[in-house]
């Protein structure tokens, strides 16, 4: 169930919310105010197949050669 980050149009305070994609914004938690979707949060999948793996190792910095950790 994705996350959901909603700001109250009334004391602009955020919060996070749980729920299904097609359910109805909540009311503020804090005043009861309407409220405005700011962001969906979706979960990181994570893979563990080679592909996956080359990315990440890809996306390190390097340190150059002649240091102590690269061979």
């Amino acid at each position: 169930m994705p996350t959901y980050d909603y700001r109250c149009l009334a004391c602009n305070a955020v919060f996070e919310v749980q729920q299904r994609i097609r359910a109805p914004g909540p009311v503020c938690p804090a005043c009861g105010g309407a409220t405005q979707k700011l962001i969906l949060s979706a979960p990181a999948i994570h893979d563990s197949s080679a592909v996956g793996r080359e990315l990440a190792m890809r996306s390190l910095p390097e340190c150059g050669k002649g240091c102590r950790c690269c061979p």
